[in-house]
């Protein structure tokens, strides 16, 4: 069986973060290794994984946020195959046993996800249609939103390698971004059962505690579009959302009185196509 790395990020998520690990340790394919990335917890976090004793492998660093966690759990494994859970997630027993066996049949393929049951504050929660996860090439869908989940995913290794794991320059919607860098290039395989248990409704989480995500998610959009890997109908597709984006961005900024910066969201998709259109190697222009 290829060896599988599971990399969890924590934060102060004592009690979450050990039924995290423990959804691991009950998979039907015990992977490789487990890898816990404690980023400068405060609580009882490093009490609780030591009660793991050899079970696990635990990396100490100081707080750096949730993409350099990642990172450097990803940074620190050995397997050919990587599979990340966040630690407010739970895997259902058979995860990594069904993507294997789904990417045995599917060898062309080089990762994929599963789809999710959704809880919030402990009750399930149903999502929309337009939450549906998509396969294959779907980079224009996952332009419009983030249709891929980090704890979902298994994905092999030497594919990070190539294009670079999570940004450490985006306080937020690091996953969007990396989502948008793997999509242009490969299809995404999808194993149709739940198999991960997404919690949601903590304070801690991005969503609650950054205000105006989109802004990062334009970031996302610039730095994809200047990286000179998408095709001419891709590139369209990503200069559609961003200036869709943009226009709604901006008029948030004007209806919080912050006309200048209102401005310069407005203008940013021109100056990105003027970009585009002269030289598509210089630095990413951000407003």
């Amino acid at each position: 069986m290829p060896g599988v790395s599971v990399v969890i990020p924590t934060f102060n998520r004592a009690h979450l973060v050990a039924e995290a690990i423990r959804s691991v340790l009950a998979q039907t394919l015990p992977p490789l290794e487990i890898i816990v990335v404690d980023d400068g917890s405060r609580d009882a976090t490093s009490e609780g994984l030591a009660a793991f004793g050899p079970k696990i492998r635990v990396i100490r660093q100081e707080h750096r946020g949730v993409s350099a966690t990642r990172n450097a759990g990803i940074a620190a494994a050995r397997g050919t195959w990587l599979a990340l859970l966040d630690s407010d997630d739970l895997w259902r027993p058979t995860k990594l046993e069904a993507q294997i066996r789904y990417l045995e049949q599917h060898p062309d393929l080089l990762l994929c996800q599963t789809e999710e049951l959704w809880l919030r504050h402990g009750r399930r929660l149903n999502p929309k249609s337009y939450h549906r996860k998509p396969s294959g090439y779907c980079f224009q869908k996952l332009l419009e939103r983030c249709l891929v989940s980090p704890s979902a995913l298994l994905i092999q290794r030497r594919l990070l390698d190539r294009i670079g794991g999570f940004d450490e320059t985006l306080p937020a919607c690091e996953d969007y971004d990396l989502w948008l860098r793997l999509g242009c290039r490969f299809p995404i395989g999808l194993v149709e059962q739940p198999l991960v248990i997404k919690r949601g409704g903590h304070p801690d989480q991005l969503s609650s505690t950054i205000p105006a995500l989109d802004r990062y998610r334009i970031r996302a959009l610039v730095k994809i579009l200047l990286s000179g890997d998408l095709t001419r109908l891709q590139q369209t597709q990503a200069m559609a959302v961003l200036e869709k984006k943009c226009h709604i961005y901006a008029s948030g900024r004007d209806n919080r009185g912050h006309p200048e910066s209102a401005r310069q969201y407005r203008e940013l998709p021109d100056k990105i196509r003027a970009h585009l259109a002269t030289d598509p190697a210089r630095p990413p222009l951000q407003p």
